[in-house]
This record gives structure tokens, C-alpha cells and sequence, in this order.
């Protein structure tokens, strides 16, 4: 107990970010000082629920101990069933609260609030009913008969003693008459639950005897100089000019201008009376993602965040974003100079060599010898000599699936902010953990109903927090935007909806909005940067031979093609008529459907050949098409001479026409082509001879219906009008959005039988998925002063980033993922054998994989990194569980046991020679140029 207070006022006082500090100390009378010395004593007696004889049974011999100073108790044995019903976490807050009400006469309803922290120490709030069914089992607290009196007088003496130790017998008085908002009742648990692991750590604090020999001073400075947290940032206002500090920031050129947009956004963020949510809606490619950062600096600093959590909406766009975060970090003032913490979430982070990198400088966690503490200070100058200069690292301590976002500094998937609004266990861990920081969401556009009913919730608890929130988008229909705004702010925003509304109608864009909490909209039209394209929209048959020989024109005189497909099965047949025609070398292929490694190979090979000017070195000097998935269309920065994509909603469509004519490249782009120095997109997918166009099955499966024929009536005029009509970006993007997702008529008038049938498969749907997003998601803020009991009531349980934790905030089926090897023809494993060396020039293709022992951590990391997520087939119950009594038959418990952390768990596929296999009756073949491809009708 008092080794958890101790570490409670060293991180309180070290790690906790001011902004942290401040949202518990505004509700307190004594403000920081009386914060901090009630985080110290909750810490301090979380774990008083351990003095009843339902926890102190469970030990015969120490029992036996207690039992001889009088403190009777029946065995564990004897209690049966009944010990359940006092978890010492509850003990505890039962316990706590009887002594507020006794000796220092606080009323019953005002004692819930503080004690819950206790109750909810290991990570589940109590609910009312489990409070009342212990104190009809008054029993397990305190041994009937005379032996109670004695227990009461113990707990007793023991919470006046921590009363007295940490310093709050003279402020509970006046802490009796506190309203302790929720969110500040969410944050002390969870600085009650980290300092509970961190003062249970035995690296840190040796048991007795090992820890007797040193003074608490000395053991608690050992372990503190052991677990070498980082401090947290303290951002620095910027008080250059936007150009000054984009150019210091990001290395723009020397001629380079930053954008209007960016500009706008930090002047509104410097014009803001509190930090609070912005939302950037700017075309592609014009540096919103700079702009979220530059904002991010002047919140952080306003706000006392110390730290940035950066939400992409997949593994593939996380990874694409870390390095360049941790670019931005090496230019920051007050990290550069300094060592601070920084994580990659999603669940192959350690696949990811950036990450890897920095996880090699975050050691491990253990107490220093108490020598080694300098003697003149009780945290040593010491320090000097274990820390690393100025450094970012992926601390050990910060590590696991419930602790990592606790980092500064974080780059993941949007699951991992999502999480914060789904009721399940340490979930107050995952609220301090984005608490302290500024969030940026990315890609905003690209979420579901389902998704959204979490996000929404999110950003309520994010404004009751007072979280700076930067939303990035390149377009959102208006009653989203509006959606977002009034979940952040909450409140009356009738005035703030209407200026928003307005901004909206106009078809003003680009848009900047803005709200504190509690505040009222801003919203703001900044001049678009002058850079524009237009873009001629044509339909094109959707026959395969038809879009070869278009394609065979449109090339003749070389150029760089994008055809964008919205499933995998429509990717590989295009590929495959295209390779007929042009040329196996001429035709790339990029989808989900590839193992990690190889899926991180082609995006940087598509980097490297389609990127800006300057960096594609390899850019093709003659034909070449580029055949891919939705993977495209989010956070590469490619660019092609000609684009062919299916329909898809309008604004996803927008997405893929930011790939088409994204650079200058020569006077008025007199480097490409001559025939395809007009920017064009051909759309497809479609019957478009049909009185009603008829997307494609696959489109509708994966869009609905309704959205795609919603965008392809707004695309109507543009696709009809030829070269006399086409889409001006950005000036067309916010009017198509808003016709696409708006509430009024589109379309020609005999298209709107169809589209009211479409329209009501879609509002059913959609209600399904809010009502099903529901069950579990967290509930809203409750007033001030009501305690957290029930809080995750009904809940998932533990969730995280793994296949099935993402299922929980996704409206996506289970899906089934496997670790990819090759079986020789003498029946050895080994790793695939095309696998490129790693950063060190060690050969990772081939190496074989021994099936008795446990292979090499090299060796499984190189096999690990071969995970594919297998397709939609394997996803329906009957494929799914054949599938895996299939892939269990290859079980290898040096691999899959515990004891190879990289393989454990995992089921294995192994593919013949050829790269083939059987599964729950589909044809499986596999290439690292196509990746994975699926034959036959399955079971």
C-alpha cells in the first residue's frame, strides 16, 4: 500500500501530463495540492479490501497468524461459493466507504464517487448489485461474533493510518460536500491501477526478505531510476509565421509556399479562446495532414497535453504514417532535445522496422542497484547514466496491449481510439491513455455507421475530457460534420448547427470548423491553394476486352494507368486479361489479400516508381498499368496519367481521383504522355445500358446499393456532358458530397422507384448496425458527483487489437488469419522463399523452420511476418470452423505453444512447392506478385 502511494505522487508529479492534473484538480477546493494528495491516498488504500477474512483466508499459514491475534475466520473451503461475492477490490470500496461515513460523517451518497477508484483497481467498476449483495454478506468483511469488533478496530486503524501517512485527515472534511465529475473519477482509477502494477512489479519492488535491507527512500528511488519512465512532452507554442514554421517543420523547398488551408488552420487554432475540435476539410494532397500537426502544437501547449495519438483507419496507413510522425518529432521542440516515449498500435507493430528500431533502444524494467543512486538526491544524478540522450524509444514498461497507448506519442489504428467508447475491462486505462494528449483522426470520411455510433461517444468523453480533437477529411456530407461537432461539444449548438448547415449549402470549400467544448461553431472558408485539375469523367462498359483495347489506345504512346477495383476477385481477373495483352511486366497488381511483408513491399514499390516527382526514380518510361483494391485510394501519395476505377460512393471516388494527375510534372504537365495530359477517369462496374444503372454484385455487396446509386446520379451531368461537363477539383468536390449524401431527389425522375427501394434496404441496414453498435458501446457522461458503479456493465470483457477485438468496433465479419510457410517436397517448413533480407542484410527467404523445437527468434519473426488475413470466403460459420479443424491438424507445439512469442497461437498454412493448397474446400494459390487468389464453390 504504501509502496503504490509512493509511486502515485512520483507519477503524478513526473509522468501525468498537466493537462491530466488539472481536469482533477478543477474539481477539488485545495486545487493541485489537495488533487494530488487524493490520488496519493486512493492509491494508498486500494488494496484495504485485503484485511477481510474473504481475501485473508486463502493463505492456511498466514491465516493461522491472524487467527492467533484473534482475527477469526472460517477456511476458503468453508466460505465455498460466497468468497466470490467480496472481490477485494469491492471489499475495499465497501470498506472505505463505511469509514467516511463513520468517522469523518460524510453522507452515503458522497462516498461512491471517490471510492470507486478502489472498487475498480482491477479494472471493473462494481455494479449496484454486486454492492448490495456483499452487504448482505456482511460476513465476508468481518467475522460474526466476537471476533468482529477486532476486525472492524484493524480496518479501521489501518485507513486512519493511511489517513495520517499520506496526509488527508485535515481535507476530507471539505472533500465530503465535492460533485467529482465522472471523468475525473475515470482518471484516479486508472492512476490507481498504474500504480498498482507499477508497485507490484517485484523487478521493481523485491519481496521480502530481498527488499528488507534498503530504507523506503532507497527503494522506492531504485525502482523509480529501474522503470526510467519518459517525461511526458511540454509542448512550446510556436509564435513563428505559418511559413516559418511549416518551412522548420516539414523542410519545405526554399520556393515552396505553404497552402491557404494550412495557414487558416493555424490562425484559427491561435485564434480559438481554448483548444478544442477542428475539422479540416481540404482536397488531396494539400498537406492536411502538416496542417493537423502545426494545429496539434499549438493545442498541446494551450491545453497541457503532453502527447499526440494519431488515429489512421488501417494497419497499411498506420505504417505509412509512423515515419513520418517520428519526422515531425525529430523537428519539435522540447522532443528532439529530449527522450520520449512513442508507439506504433495495431497488432503487427513489431513487423514494422521503424518500430523495431526503436523498441531495441527501450530496454527493460528493472530496480538499479541502490548503489547506484546517488546518495545527495533521492532520484540520483544517476539518471545520466541510464538514460539515453535525446532519444525517442518504445519503453518497455509501455508495452502490451492494455499499456501502449499510454506512450506520448502514438501513431495506430482508429480501433484503438474507438476502444475508449466500448464498455470493457481496464477501459479507464485506454481514457487516461488519450486524456493527455491531442487526437488526430484521419480519413473521417471513411468510417460506417457503425464505427461512428463508437466515435461519436469517443469525442463526447473527448469534450468532457477537454481533448483537442483534429479531424481530417477530404470531404464530409453536412449531417456528419454536424454529427461530430454536436457529439465534441455537446450541449444546445442550435446557433453552431446552423452555421455549419449554411457553410454546407454554400458548397463553401475548403472548410474549417471549429467548436470548445460547450462552445459555439466556427466555421471558416479559406481560398483554396490555386492548385487544381480537371478531370474528364467517361462511363465504359464493364467488359474486360473492352477496357484492354481502350486501354491499348489510350497508351500508345506510353503513360502510367490506374484501374481501381472494389474487390480482390474483380482485381485479379482485370490483371489477368491485362497480362494477355501488355505483358506480364507491365502489370502490377495490389491488393489486401498479401502477407504482411509482401503487402509492405508493394506499397513502397508503388512509392517508389508513382510517388512525387523526384522520388520516382523507376517511374515506368513506357506503359504500365496498375491494377488495385481499395488500398489505393487512402494515404498514398501516387500519381498516375489515367484513371479507371468501378463505381463506389462519390467521395471515395474523389479519393481515387486525387491519384490521377496528383503532381506537376513539366509545363503544364508536358512530361507525361501527349494523349493523357488531360486528366480522365473512366467508370465501370456498371451496366450503364440499363434503364437504371445496375453496379456490379461485388460493388454492391461491398457499398450497398443506394450509395452507389446516389453517386452515380451525381456524377450524371458530368458523366453526360463529356469534355463540356467534367469534375473540377477541388470546386466540385463539396457539391458532390453533399448531393450524394444529402436528403433531397437525385437522379433523372424514373430513377426514383429503384432508388426509394435501394433507399430502404439502406435505412434498414443502418438502423440494424446502430442498434447492434449499441449493445456495447460506453454510456454518456453522467452528472457530476455520480459515482462510476456499472460503468462497463454488460460489457465485452477484455478487448484489444487483435482479429477479434476489431470485430467488436467494426461491423466486418470474423475473419480467419493465418502465418504462411512453404512445405518442401521432403515435407521441412520453411519461410517463403522470395523474402528480401532484412535492414542488416540477413537472409530471411527459405530458412527452414524446425517443427521439433522452437525456432529461432529470427527465424519466427521472418515466418511471422508472413500473416494473411484470409478472404470473405472463410468468414461464414460452416467455412470458417472447417477451416480451422483443417489448419489444426497441422499443430506444432514448439511453434505454437508459449514458448515462441512470435508463433504462439498462431495457425499455420503451410503451401506446397508450387505455392498451392487446399482449404475447406477452395483452391488456394499464392505469389508475391498476386498475392492470394481463391478458386472453387468451398464446402
Amino acid at each position: 500500500m504504501e509502496d503504490s502511494a509512493a509511486v502515485a505522487g512520483l507519477v503524478w508529479d513526473r509522468w501525468l501530463p498537466s493537462a491530466v492534473r488539472a481536469l482533477i484538480a478543477e474539481a477539488l477546493p485545495g486545487g493541485d495540492a489537495d488533487a494530488r494528495a487524493l490520488a496519493v491516498w486512493l492509491a494508498g488504500v486500494h488494496d484495504i479490501g485485503k484485511a477481510t477474512p474473504a481475501f485473508a483466508c486463502q493463505v492456511d499459514q498466514l491465516a493461522d497468524v491472524m487467527r492467533d491475534q484473534g482475527l477469526e475466520m472460517r477456511s476458503s473451503k468453508a466460505m465455498g461459493p460466497d468468497r466470490r461475492l467480496a472481490p477485494h477490490g469491492l471489499a475495499g470500496q465497501v470498506l472505505l466507504a463505511e469509514w467516511l461515513e463513520e468517522r469523518h460523517g460524510w453522507t452515503a451518497s458522497r462516498t461512491g464517487q471517490f471510492t470507486v477508484a478502489v472498487g475498480g483497481h482491477h479494472g471493473v467498476p462494481p455494479e449496484h448489485g454486486q454492492i448490495k449483495a456483499l452487504y448482505e454478506h456482511e460476513e465476508l468483511l468481518r467475522t460474526p461474533g466476537t471476533s468482529s469488533r477486532l476486525w472492524r478496530k484493524v480496518q479501521t486503524e489501518l485507513l486512519d493510518a493511511c489517513a495520517d501517512r499520506f496526509g488527508v485527515g485535515d481535507r476530507l472534511g471539505d472533500w465530503g460536500t465535492v460533485r467529482l465529475p465522472q471523468p475525473a473519477q475515470v482518471l484516479l482509477t486508472a492512476l490507481v491501477i498504474v500504480c498498482d502494477w507499477i508497485a507490484s512489479n517485484p523487478d521493481l519492488f523485491p519481496y521480502f526478505p530481498d527488499g528488507a535491507s534498503c530504507s523506503d527512500e532507497e527503494r522506492l528511488a531504485a525502482a523509480w531510476l529501474g522503470l526510467d519512465l519518459p517525461d511526458p512532452w511540454q509542448a512550446e507554442e510556436p509564435v513563428a509565421s505559418a511559413q516559418e514554421l511549416f518551412a522548420a517543420r516539414f523542410g519545405l523547398p526554399v520556393d515552396a509556399q505553404v497552402r491557404p488551408v494550412q495557414a487558416a488552420a493555424l490562425e484559427l487554432a491561435r485564434d480559438m479562446e481554448r483548444p478544442g475540435l477542428m475539422v479540416i476539410e481540404a482536397p488531396m494532397g494539400e498537406g492536411k495532414t502538416e496542417a493537423a500537426l502545426a494545429v496539434t502544437e499549438v493545442f498541446a501547449a494551450r491545453s497541457g497535453a503532453g502527447g499526440v495519438f494519431f488515429a489512421l483507419p488501417t494497419m497499411a496507413t498506420g505504417n505509412a504514417m509512423f515515419p513520418r510522425l517520428l519526422d515531425w518529432l525529430g523537428q519539435l521542440p522540447g522532443v528532439r532535445d529530449s527522450r520520449r516515449s512513442v508507439h506504433l498500435a495495431h497488432s503487427k507493430a513489431a513487423l514494422n522496422e521503424d518500430f523495431v528500431d526503436l523498441m531495441a533502444r527501450g530496454g527493460r524494467v528493472a530496480a538499479v542497484d541502490v548503489d547506484e543512486v546517488a546518495t545527495g538526491s533521492p532520484w540520483g544524478q544517476g539518471d545520466e547514466r541510464r538514460r539515453a540522450v535525446a532519444e525517442l524509444v518504445a519503453h518497455a514498461w509501455l508495452r502490451g496491449r492494455k499499456k501502449a497507448m499510454l506512450a506520448s506519442f502514438v501513431a495506430g489504428t482508429i480501433d484503438q481510439l474507438l476502444f475508449a467508447g466500448l464498455k470493457s475491462r481496464h477501459l479507464a486505462l485506454r481514457h487516461l491513455a488519450v486524456a493527455g494528449k491531442v487526437v488526430v483522426i484521419d480519413e473521417a470520411h471513411a468510417y460506417d455507421t457503425y464505427m461512428n455510433v463508437y466515435l461519436d461517444r469517443v469525442l463526447s468523453w473527448l469534450g468532457a475530457y477537454r481533448v483537442p480533437v483534429v479531424v481530417l477529411s477530404a470531404t464530409l456530407p453536412a449531417g456528419r460534420r454536424r454529427e461530430l461537432v454536436q457529439a465534441y461539444a455537446g450541449g444546445d449548438l442550435k446557433p453552431a448547427v446552423g452555421q455549419v448547415d449554411d457553410a454546407a449549402e454554400t458548397g463553401a470549400y475548403p472548410l474549417l470548423t471549429a467548436v470548445a467544448p460547450g462552445g459555439t461553431a466556427v466555421v471558416l472558408c479559406p481560398q483554396a491553394s490555386g492548385r487544381s485539375t480537371t478531370v474528364g469523367l467517361e462511363p465504359l462498359a464493364d467488359e474486360l476486352d473492352v477496357l484492354a483495347d481502350r486501354l491499348e489506345g489510350e497508351l500508345a504512346g506510353g503513360g502510367c494507368v490506374l484501374v481501381v477495383r472494389n474487390t480482390v476477385r474483380r482485381v485479379l481477373e482485370t490483371a489477368r486479361v491485362l497480362r494477355d495483352r501488355f505483358g506480364e511486366s507491365a502489370v502490377t497488381v495490389a491488393h489486401s489479400c498479401f502477407v504482411d511483408i509482401d503487402r509492405a513491399q508493394k506499397d513502397r514499390g508503388l512509392l517508389r516508381r508513382f510517388g512525387p516527382p523526384g522520388r520516382d526514380t523507376d517511374r515506368p518510361k513506357g506503359r504500365h498499368i496498375v491494377v488495385a483494391s481499395q488500398v489505393a485510394e487512402q494515404s498514398l501519395d501516387v500519381d498516375f496519367d489515367l484513371l479507371v476505377s468501378d463505381l463506389c460512393p462519390v467521395d471515395l471516388l474523389l479519393q481515387r481521383m486525387g491519384r490521377l494527375h496528383r503532381h506537376q510534372r513539366g509545363q503544364g504537365q508536358s512530361e507525361r504522355p501527349e494523349r493523357l495530359r488531360s486528366a480522365r477517369c473512366l467508370l465501370t462496374g456498371v451496366d450503364w445500358a440499363a434503364d437504371v444503372p445496375v453496379p456490379v454484385r461485388g460493388s454492391v455487396a461491398v457499398y450497398g446499393r443506394y450509395a452507389l446509386l446516389r453517386s452515380a446520379a451525381v456524377l450524371l451531368p458530368h458523366l453526360e456532358g463529356g469534355a463540356q461537363r467534367p469534375v473540377q477539383l477541388p470546386s466540385d468536390i463539396s457539391v458532390l458530397v453533399q448531393g450524394a449524401y444529402g436528403a433531397g431527389p437525385v437522379g433523372p425522375e424514373y430513377w426514383s422507384e429503384v432508388l426509394a427501394e435501394a433507399r430502404g434496404q439502406f435505412d434498414e441496414q443502418r438502423a440494424d448496425q446502430a442498434e447492434r453498435a449499441a449493445i456495447f458501446r460506453l454510456g454518456k457522461v453522467g452528472r457530476p458527483g455520480r459515482p462510476l458503479f456499472g460503468w462497463v456493465a454488460a460489457g465485452v470483457g477484455d478487448a484489444d487489437d487483435s482479429r477479434a477485438g476489431r470485430a467488436q468496433v467494426r461491423d466486418s465479419r470474423d475473419s480467419l488469419e493465418v502465418v504462411v510457410v512453404q512445405r518442401r517436397a521432403d515435407g521441412t517448413l520453411a519461410t517463403l522463399p522470395w523474402l528480401e533480407p532484412d535492414q542488416k542484410g540477413r537472409q530471411r527467404g527459405g530458412l527452414e523452420l524446425p517443427q521439433e523445437q522452437t525456432p529461432t527468434p529470427f527465424s519466427a519473426r521472418a515466418a511471422a511476418s508472413c500473416g494473411l488475413r484470409l478472404p470473405l470466403q472463410f468468414s461464414y460459420a460452416k467455412t470458417m470452423d472447417r477451416a480451422i479443424e483443417e489448419l489444426e491438424r497441422l499443430y506444432l507445439r514448439a511453434w505454437q505453444g508459449r514458448d515462441s512469442p512470435w508463433l504462439s497461437d498462431q495457425l499455420i498454412l503451410a503451401l506446397d512447392e508450387d505455392c498451392q493448397t487446399s482449404l475447406a474446400g477452395f483452391r488456394l494459390r499464392y505469389s508475391p506478385l498476386d498475392g492470394l487468389e481463391v478458386t472453387g464453390d468451398g464446402i
